[in-house]
């Protein structure tokens, strides 16, 4: 089925299985006039749904890419939690990640490949997930989130609460943890939320998780990679986004931290960059960098 989302863009929905099981539920955008001039996968953040990236995926359409977005499965339109109720952040980061920058390869195989991470979507990618064949990535407020950093008390308290005391109560006793009550977005699978308690109170989040073999993968990145941190970000500071990509050796790597006034916005935040307030000065930004990724293997 297509529909036109904007005058200048087509839209898809799509499924995606997972080897693993399941299957991501998501929406490809393409140009409506002209053929794509290269692929984008847009991997979310935890919990959030799809709908937050629809903007800024019309407006990559809209300039030529092709362009996917999508739920992990347990969250959205990928499968309800209670049903996915096992499922860790890690299996999003080492499963889903992988299945839709493989199907996305595999649909455009003729096309430069590159992808956009919001905060856990880059850190799948800042692990080696899903980068086979990318000319490079761009990780938007991707960071180690150690409840002890956060400077803001309130906000330390609040998510202390949420990631210590009630996630972690409600995901053992319902095997689901509902998100949007909390503030956290979506309803989410109760083992991921134990997974991400467990991470935010260790000092190098995933990192100190033997079990990930983090620093071993990172060091397997080799693409370019454009990291984006916001100064009024209370949960990715500069310090927390260098937690994880301070950790890529091999990358070639390029730093950027924007304001509310640099962005022509009263505030940005954790999700701002992604909301259309953000088309008149963030995205160009974000466009012009994946241009050159393209420009510079032509």
């Amino acid at each position: 089925m297509r529909n036109n989302s904007v005058a200048a863009v087509t839209s898809e929905r799509i499924c995606i299985p997972v080897p693993a099981g399941g299957a991501l539920a998501g929406t490809l955008r393409l140009p409506a006039d002209v053929a794509p001039r290269a692929a984008v996968v847009v991997h979310p953040a935890t919990a959030v749904a799809e709908r937050l990236y629809t903007g800024f995926s019309e407006y990559l359409a809209e300039n030529g890419y092709a362009v996917l977005t999508y739920d992990y499965r347990g969250t959205g339109a990928s499968g309800s939690p209670k049903a996915n109720r096992s499922l860790r952040m890690r299996d999003w980061m080492n499963q889903d990640v992988p299945a839709a920058a493989g199907w996305m390869a595999g649909r455009f195989p003729d096309l430069p490949q590159l992808a956009v991470g919001h905060s856990i979507g880059g850190h799948a990618m800042a692990l080696n997930n899903g980068t086979d064949g990318l000319l490079g990535f761009v990780a938007i407020a991707s960071h180690a989130g150690v409840t002890k950093t956060i400077s803001d008390p309130k906000e330390r308290l609040r998510v202390g609460l949420v990631l210590r005391v009630l996630g972690p109560l409600t995901g053992r006793l319902l095997g689901v943890v509902p998100g949007r009550k909390m503030g956290l977005g979506e309803d989410m699978p109760g083992a991921a939320m134990l997974e991400w308690s467990r991470w935010s109170r260790r000092p190098n989040y995933f990192f100190d998780d033997p079990s990930m073999q983090a620093a071993e993968r990172a060091a397997r990145v080799r693409a370019e990679v454009l990291s984006v941190g916001f100064s009024d970000d209370l949960w990715a500071t500069p310090g927390q986004i260098n937690a994880i990509y301070g950790r890529l050796p091999n990358a070639s790597l390029e730093r950027r931290t924007y304001t509310p006034d640099d962005a022509g916005m009263p505030a940005i935040g954790h999700m701002g960059f992604f909301r259309r307030g953000g088309k008149e000065k963030l995205w160009p930004e974000v466009l012009a960098w994946l241009d050159e990724r393209i420009a510079t293997q032509r």
